[in-house]
């Protein structure tokens, strides 16, 4: 699968997905995290937080990782560290992912390569809120 970095590629996923994991979803209103998802709740898209150090954001239940949400998911949204992206990329690959989005200042080269190796569309250095605004609002 393909980098997207077109505006009719990240359209299109941002149209077709409805389920999106917020990894590193903070329950602290003042974190983007927590801006961005409730945004996307909004928008109308189902969200699973996953946080292994919360139990409950937006009343929602929170996972401790991709793999115990149970369900596939079409986009894995990444609030962490770039150093912990290669093992969410492992983990957004054997849950089902369709896609992985790196907010913006989640710069890890090698997990970008071992996303499109493992067959995940990736979006990379791009707010999905500012992305969905321009695109489809």
């Amino acid at each position: 699968m393909p980098i997207l970095d077109t505006d009719p590629e990240i359209r299109t996923l941002l149209r077709e997905a409805r389920t999106i994991a917020v990894v590193g979803l903070s329950p602290h209103p003042y974190r983007d995290s927590y801006h961005i998802a409730e945004y996307l709740l909004d928008a109308g898209y189902r969200i699973f937080p996953v946080n292994p150090t919360i139990d409950t954001v937006f009343g929602l239940p929170a996972f401790r990782s991709l793999l115990e949400i149970g369900q596939q998911v079409d986009i894995v949204d990444v609030f962490r560290r770039p150093e912990h992206v290669p093992q969410i990329v492992d983990e957004a690959s054997r849950a089902g992912a369709r896609s992985l989005w790196m907010q913006l200042g989640v710069d890890s080269p090698g997990a970008v390569d071992r996303a499109v190796a493992q067959g995940l569309q990736t979006v990379v250095n791009r707010c999905i809120l500012v992305e969905h605004r321009r695109l489809l609002r």
